[in-house]
């Protein structure tokens, strides 16, 4: 006897009405928690969980981008809770560059139904190869923390660097962390364990002020971004807790991984976009 997958948009609210599966449901579970995991760790979550969201039959990229940011504050919250006792990262830079985080996110996010992503994948591909060379070619970068800067000087660049990436995270998202990470390393001077620990928080402060905007628009997938959030959170908790144990070394080993799988793809959608 031949089972059609159970719909279960009725018994998940918030869903606008699309048809989900028990697959489907747990397919994106596990990508939430797995985005979660590495955004916690060293950013780029939305590497997975942003893709998975697009697959969701009916969905529109509006609401997929939304939906990813409900999913996503949920886990830079526990996280950025979880580093903020462990690591205590100097809220004198973590600061100014949330409050002009969320501010560049805002903006972002009201520009993202006006201009084609794929206008910023070839740039982006290109500044993340850089980023990739910069990182293998300096082994003892992000060990130990040396500020470049202080007093003013320092929070001015880092309200500017914050600013310029929430702009980022609020328009597209993927990489929003990674591009945090290695910004407070290579230009602050930070070592990437607090590095990762202020990234977290900026990163909340970009996924709300994205979400400022997106909500009123109302383009939350309430239903199905709570149920992937749980999942992040259960992910950013467990990747912020190994991040701490393990330290800068561990981090720099993610994050190398994850701006090497961000190249791959970002590398295959404008190898598509060129041939298609």
């Amino acid at each position: 006897m031949h089972l059609d997958p159970l719909p279960v948009a009725a018994a998940l609210p918030g869903t606008g009405g699309l048809e989900l599966d028990g697959l489907t449901i747990a397919l994106l579970v596990v990508a939430g928690f797995a985005a979660g995991w590495i955004d916690a760790v060293v950013g780029g979550g939305g590497l997975v969980q942003l893709p998975a969201l697009l697959l969701v039959p009916g969905i529109s990229p509006v609401q997929a981008l939304a939906t990813n940011k409900l999913a996503g504050i949920m886990g830079t919250s526990v996280s950025a809770a979880t580093y903020y006792r462990r690591v205590h990262p100097d809220m004198r830079t973590a600061g100014p560059m949330a409050a002009t985080a969320l501010v560049g996110a805002f903006g972002g996010a009201a520009l993202a139904s006006r201009i084609p992503a794929a206008w910023f994948t070839p740039i982006i591909l290109v500044v993340l190869i850089g980023v990739a060379v910069y990182t293998v070619a300096r082994p003892s970068l992000g060990r130990t923390s040396s500020l470049r800067w202080s007093g003013n000087g320092h929070r001015w660049a880092a309200a500017g660097i914050g600013l310029v990436i929430g702009a980022y995270d609020g328009l597209l998202g993927p990489g929003t962390g990674t591009f945090l990470v290695i910004s407070l390393v290579s230009v602050l001077g930070y070592a990437f364990l607090p590095a990762s620990a202020l990234a977290k928080i900026v990163n909340f402060a970009t996924n709300l002020g994205a979400l400022i905007f997106f909500v009123p628009y109302g383009a939350v997938l309430w239903g199905l971004g709570l149920v992937v959030g749980a999942a992040n959170l259960c992910g950013g908790y467990l990747g912020a807790r190994m991040a701490v144990a393990k330290g800068s070394g561990f981090v720099r080993v993610v994050f190398v991984v994850v701006v090497g799988v961000l190249i791959v793809k970002l590398g295959h959608d404008v190898v598509v976009e060129v041939t298609g």
